[in-house]
């Protein structure tokens, strides 16, 4: 088979590996496959077990098929390094899942002191872009939507000769014209979770705020903070992203939710709030509401303040109310901050939000002024409200 036009200017490495699971930093590789194609030809086909120098998990050995036994002579990854780092220089790697892929070639040649990088491109999200009628765009969907038979599904080269089959399948249905542009264009960005749509994240402003990603049924996963929230979105999905951390936040999500801010100060007590609230699964540091200790600074002023921030661009501020070290919410308009100091919630401290406070009241005295501080005569209601949207 050919491919006429040109799906990529350069040569394609068509890759699918095996491994002892999903965590390319703990975990290692069992088998490689690389499909070598230029001019829209292939020229070579070649796989070889690879010694993990450890165990294979029983429920990986029952779904590849790949035993102890097979790879105990195989060549270790130090021993192919070279070559394989030769294979692939230059050519742009094609997975199912690239991020995953990439992730453990990368780790690997690390290991070995090769500094790998590569331009990638995802069949699932090449199969999303071209063929949006339908939910499902892993492999067997694949297979069974375009009648593509596989020789030794859940090997690497039985998997990987699938993926050139449906570039010919995709190529024929679409026209070379089509696959080649959305082939251009998810190779220049970051392979994105398979559930997550690249509007999505056109819809993220560049701007301060709160991000959280959302697993299976809305489970919180994780709460990020951002001055710039697309891009720090962005780098968590990022090619060269290789903790496995990173890699499992990707795999899980399936949706982004972000609540802007007026500036950083927000952001970061809105995390230190949602990380308390939610107990997301990727926020390893969560601290449980800690009690006031002799040690920590006397609360620097006569009662409540409010920390306002502005936002210029969106015409828009922000007002922290706290006191006593405790942040008490964030008011965007005269009746939220009404409704705000006539019924204030229970003082609760958090030692995450009092270090936030601290190092905002020292960059203060630095004179690196971060937003203005109101104090507040007492929770006294609508008038309080008042007085401190007149002194903004």
């Amino acid at each position: 088979m050919k491919l006429p036009g040109d799906v990529l200017d350069a040569p394609l490495a068509i890759v699918d590996l095996e491994t002892t699971g999903a965590h390319p930093v703990h975990d290692r590789i069992t088998e490689i496959a690389v499909i070598e194609v230029e001019d829209g030809e292939v020229r070579s086909e070649w796989s070889t077990l690879v010694d993990p120098q450890t165990s294979i998990p029983p429920a990986i050995q029952a779904l590849t098929g790949i035993t102890n036994a097979m790879v105990a002579g195989a060549p270790t990854f130090a021993a192919l390094a070279a070559d394989l780092f030769e294979r692939l220089e230059g050519r742009v790697v094609v997975a199912h899942n690239a991020r995953f892929d990439y992730g453990f070639l990368k780790q690997e040649f690390e290991r070995q002191g090769l500094r790998y990088n590569a331009r990638t491109l995802c069949t699932v999200r090449l199969s999303r872009k071209l063929y949006p009628e339908h939910a499902r765009h892993n492999l067997d969907a694949l297979m069974t939507r375009h009648g593509i038979v596989c020789q030794a599904r859940h090997r690497a080269l039985g998997d990987a000769q699938v993926l050139w089959e449906f570039l010919g399948v995709a190529t024929r249905e679409r026209g070379f014209a089509a696959v080649s542009s959305a082939a251009r264009g998810i190779a220049r960005q970051p392979t994105l979770p398979g559930a997550i749509d690249r509007g999505m994240i056109d819809a993220i402003d560049d701007a301060p705020g709160v991000y959280l990603f959302h697993g299976e049924g809305g489970a919180p996963l994780y709460v990020g903070k951002s001055v710039t929230l697309r891009t720090r979105v962005l780098a968590h999905f990022a090619d060269d992203v290789r903790s496995s951390r990173e890699m499992q936040i990707a795999r899980e999500t399936r949706s982004i939710e972000t609540i802007r801010t007026c500036g950083e100060l927000g952001a970061l007590l809105k995390k230190a709030e949602l990380v308390k609230t939610l107990l997301p699964v990727f926020n390893r540091q969560l601290r449980r509401t800690t009690p006031a200790s002799p040690k920590l600074l006397a609360w620097p002023y006569r009662g409540p303040v409010g920390l306002i921030e502005k936002d210029d661009a969106r015409e828009a501020t922000d007002i922290h109310v706290l006191n006593n070290w405790c942040y008490l919410g964030t008011a965007r308009s005269d009746d939220e901050l009404a409704a705000l100091l006539e019924s204030p919630p229970a003082e609760r401290f958090d030692l995450d939000q009092y270090k936030i406070l601290v190092r905002f009241l020292a960059a203060k005295a630095r004179a690196k002024p971060a937003g203005r501080i109101v104090e507040l005569p007492a929770f006294s209601g609508r008038d309080a409200a008042q007085d401190l949207c007149t002194a903004n």
